[in-house]
């Protein structure tokens, strides 16, 4: 259970951050065709879903309460080392899915899939680095909807390895508007003031609606492609992967590096990789 929690909160982190993909940190744990399952067979499979996905929707939450700030510090005071710890828990999981896909000879299908998936994650990334502007939230009819809808956007990239849904929020405008109301929210929670609490719920009820819908659309599709498509599917989560590191590179400001920054930031890619082989697996 406690590992579990554990998974969740490195998912609910890496949701928050732009560039960084939580579905990347399911593949990295192994146990992302195990949420994909339960996020299907949820009505059907109520108790043993449940059991996945529970402690996961936990440390994911408490993630958002109790590590985003923290996150939020880290990437102000070491970014170099936060980033690097990052990229260490996604190239941690490489080992894994190389051994998903090593007793069969690619085909130009599979390098095709790998290639698209590596193109789409530089691609959002490049795009990424555009966002400027911040979206309007309004109470009414209209926003409602458009906050539905990015709700559904946003959870569907989150699902898809390699995607970033915070980094799709920021295309659209709405990532810094929907954090600041989580924020905020947590802050009247904390004082107790249910009046601000109701006003940041009419933002995000909507929003988590459309989450809610969104992940579990996009998980069905998923899991068609796995089940018709299996090593295509392996193929394109391992150019996801490995083009990761790569965005996150592109997504940041490397500049000022000097012995320390290498040294200390050698120590957490190294921490981050043996951090993904352990949370891992069984």
């Amino acid at each position: 259970m406690i590992k579990a929690i554990l998974r969740g909160m490195v998912i609910g982190i890496a949701n928050i951050i732009p560039g960084v993909s939580g579905g990347t940190m399911a593949v990295a744990m192994g146990i992302y065709d195990k949420i994909i399952h339960a996020a299907t067979h949820l009505f059907s499979e109520f108790k043993k879903s449940m059991k996945v996905l529970l402690p996961i929707l936990i440390g994911a939450a408490l993630a958002v309460v109790l590590v985003a700030r923290v996150i939020e510090f880290a990437f102000e005071k070491a970014p170099i080392q936060t980033n690097l710890l990052f990229i260490g828990l996604i190239l941690g999981s490489l080992p894994m899915m190389a051994q998903k896909v090593k007793k069969k000879k690619p085909q130009l299908s599979h390098i095709l899939s790998f290639a698209i998936f590596f193109v789409v994650v530089i691609l959002f990334a490049l795009l990424g680095e555009e966002e400027e502007r911040a979206a309007h939230l309004s109470v009414d009819l209209i926003g409602y909807l458009k906050l539905f809808g990015v709700g559904v956007v946003a959870a569907a990239t989150m699902v898809i390895p390699g995607v970033s849904g915070s980094m799709m929020l920021m295309l659209m405008g709405y990532y810094n508007p929907v954090l600041k109301t989580i924020n905020s929210f947590i802050s009247h929670l904390t004082q107790a003031d249910f009046a601000g609490m109701w006003a940041d719920c009419g933002i995000l009820i909507p929003f988590g609606l459309g989450v809610v819908v969104g992940i579990v659309a996009i998980a069905k599709i998923i899991e068609k492609i796995f089940e018709k498509f299996p090593l295509q599917a392996y193929w394109a989560i391992i150019g996801l992967i490995i083009a990761s590191p790569v965005a996150i590179v592109l997504l940041n400001d490397f500049s000022g590096i000097n012995f320390m920054t290498i040294a200390t930031g050698i120590v957490m890619l190294i921490a981050g990789i043996l951090i993904s082989r352990k949370l891992g697996g069984e």
